[in-house]
């Protein structure tokens, strides 16, 4: 099994950690451990920005657009006559 030192942690998450550890009744290290798991256990993380939007819009039930108003292109350059 693998270990973890955790240094400059912020006295006030200590202080939330050991709070949190003594309602669930195990210590701040089985606590830090769940938070871990419980972290790890979520959906990956997409991995490119797009993935990310399109997730993102599909959680949000898609997601309506309106087309850009084109205009008509100019005439290309004569270049024959050059």
């Amino acid at each position: 099994m693998a270990s973890l030192t955790i240094r400059n942690l912020d006295e006030n998450v200590k202080k939330q950690l050991r709070i949190r550890a003594a309602e669930h009744g195990w210590s701040m290290e089985e606590e830090v451990r769940e938070i871990l798991r419980q972290a790890m256990a979520g959906p990956a993380l997409p991995r490119k920005l797009g993935d990310a939007i399109h997730r993102r819009g599909v959680e949000l039930g898609g997601v309506e657009i309106e087309p850009f108003p084109r205009e008509l292109m100019r005439e290309p350059p004569d270049l024959e006559g050059a």
